[in-house]
């Protein structure tokens, strides 16, 4: 498929052919963005909750009453979790809430996001978005003018200095190298803005696995 090109100024820079196997399905599959994005948030969660266990309570273990005799429930422990300031019974413990999903699934999930942008017409590839000076000012009015006020940029192998300095302080506009590419921030962006050489870099990452 073929995309046009524009650069930062709004102006027509050319035309680039993207490849139709990472930016022109068709059909896409919902079940596999899903299962993506259920793993990215997942692999990120701190899982540090955690509750005092019984042999962590500081309240005394002492027996309360003796067994026998009192006509009521017997009990060995202040610290069981049915007394006030007693410990919570199968509470929450540090633990990783991530999981495993297959490369091929991760790699057919992003040509999925990516293809969803192209399809829906929110895909833009721009020329280059190298600055010369680091004005967020300046690069909030350029890109109120491109209609660009909830992107994703992708800036190619290294994000430009100038850039990213400027883009840092800009609300929903994220900016991230081609290794930060993912599809949770692809989806929830409403623009994704890719440069000539983040396309490039994209379609030879993909070819790279077809080819093992």
């Amino acid at each position: 498929m073929k995309l046009s090109v524009i650069k930062l100024d709004g102006k027509a820079s050319g035309d680039v052919e993207l490849s139709d196997a990472v930016f022109g399905i068709t059909d896409i599959r919902g079940d596999l963005l899903a299962r993506y994005v259920n793993w990215q948030l997942a692999k990120r969660r701190a899982g540090t909750h955690k509750v005092q266990t019984r042999n962590e309570n500081s309240r005394t273990g002492k027996k309360m009453y003796k067994q026998k005799g009192t006509g009521g429930a017997r009990h060995g422990s202040r610290r069981a979790p049915q007394f006030v300031g007693g410990s919570r019974a199968f509470g929450p413990i540090v633990r990783d809430h991530g999981f495993s999903l297959p490369k091929k699934v991760r790699a057919l999930a992003l040509r999925h996001a990516l293809s969803s942008k192209a399809k829906a017409g929110d895909l833009i590839v721009v020329d280059s978005i190298a600055l010369k000076d680091s004005k967020t000012a300046a690069l909030r009015t350029t890109l109120g003018k491109l209609g660009w006020s909830k992107a994703l940029i992708i800036g190619g192998p290294e994000v430009d200095t100038n850039f990213g300095l400027a883009a840092r302080n800009i609300p929903h506009i994220d900016v991230l190298p081609n290794a930060g590419l993912n599809v949770y921030d692809i989806l929830r962006a409403d623009k994704l803005v890719l440069t000539k050489a983040a396309v490039e870099a994209i379609e030879a990452r993909f070819s790279e696995k077809e080819a093992a």
